[in-house]
């Protein structure tokens, strides 16, 4: 079962929340899927979640990319939940470390699946810890850009009817860099506030 660890209110109404657990478990609207520009879902977050959502995610992911070519940072995807408790999956392609202009692709990453949930009029939605597997991606930056993300995508969309948005790790080391961050970001908040 998953657990929240900590809870964020932003100004408005929407809650930030820190999960441990597994994605695919989620009973949210929507699910973000760390993807390839392809979406093939072959390992990692996306192979579990085409594994436990079953064929129809591959299927309609292949007939994503025949439709609009492939998947760019921020403009993701979207599929039905397939056999997941979740309305939809949305693919978002985080960036491969080493490749360039890796912090502006994953924020662009985050915000386009967020504007995207508000676009499928989503109330709530769980991230995985998008580029931080076998992407490569470092997790203490990656986690105060996702941050950062979560609090400019608000900031900048006020009107958002996003209610809850989820950060979801799934392992402990995962959730202890995260965490950290995560509490730097929003105790030094609060404090000052």
């Amino acid at each position: 079962m998953n657990q929240v660890i900590s809870e964020h209110i932003l100004e408005l109404r929407s809650r930030l929340q820190i999960v441990q657990g597994d994605i695919t478990k989620e009973v949210v609207d929507a699910i973000v899927n760390a993807a390839n520009a392809q979406l093939k879902h072959g390992g990692g977050v996306a192979g579990a979640i085409a594994g436990r959502g079953g064929p129809q995610i591959q299927a309609e992911s292949d007939s994503w990319v025949l439709e609009h070519g492939p998947v760019r940072p921020e403009s993701p995807a979207y599929t039905s939940g397939g056999n997941l408790p979740c309305r939809y999956v949305i693919h978002t392609v985080g960036p491969v470390w080493g490749e360039g202009d890796e912090d502006y692709k994953l924020g662009a990453a985050i915000m386009g699946a967020l504007k995207l949930g508000d676009h499928l009029a989503v109330s709530s939605i769980s991230f995985p810890a998008v580029s931080t597997g076998i992407y490569g991606f470092p997790k203490e930056q990656a986690a105060a850009i996702i941050l950062r993300a979560f609090q400019n995508y608000f900031t900048k969309y006020p009107e958002s009817k996003l209610e809850v948005v989820r950060l979801i790790l799934f392992d402990q080391e995962s959730l202890d860099i995260f965490y950290r961050i995560w509490n730097s970001t929003f105790k030094s908040r609060e404090s000052a506030g």
